[in-house]
């Protein structure tokens, strides 16, 4: 019988005949799966530059404006024809605080148009 040594010097038997098992790998039946239930998970995004945040409140675009309950359709997304995105709550209290001009480059305030 060959052997190896350990780390530790010791010699260990091997044995170049491999375990036989009672059942032939051959016979083995396919594996049947029947689902029950499924509760799916989806992710949205409203297709926003790399930052994904509004620049007045800084919140993911995904999520809320301060003061609108739900994300979505309550919280759209605008883009102004400089290109910079605001939550539509977020922008409209910029404006009507007396300000017309974007919060980050400062250009005159255009909402960009839908083409």
């Amino acid at each position: 019988m060959p052997t190896t040594k350990r780390d530790r010097g010791s010699p260990v038997p091997t044995s170049s005949t491999k375990p036989t098992s009672d059942s032939s790998s051959s016979t083995k039946k396919p594996l049947k799966v029947k689902v029950k239930s499924f509760h799916g998970i989806a992710r949205w995004s409203w297709g926003t530059p790399a930052d994904d945040v509004c620049g007045i409140c800084q919140s993911p675009f995904e999520g809320c404006a301060p003061g609108v309950k739900f994300p979505g359709d309550d919280c759209p997304v605008v883009w102004g024809a400089c290109k910079h995105a605001y939550h539509l709550a977020c922008i409209s209290q910029w404006l009507a605080g007396g300000k017309n001009s974007c919060p980050i480059c400062r250009a005159d305030w255009n909402f960009a148009d839908d083409s």
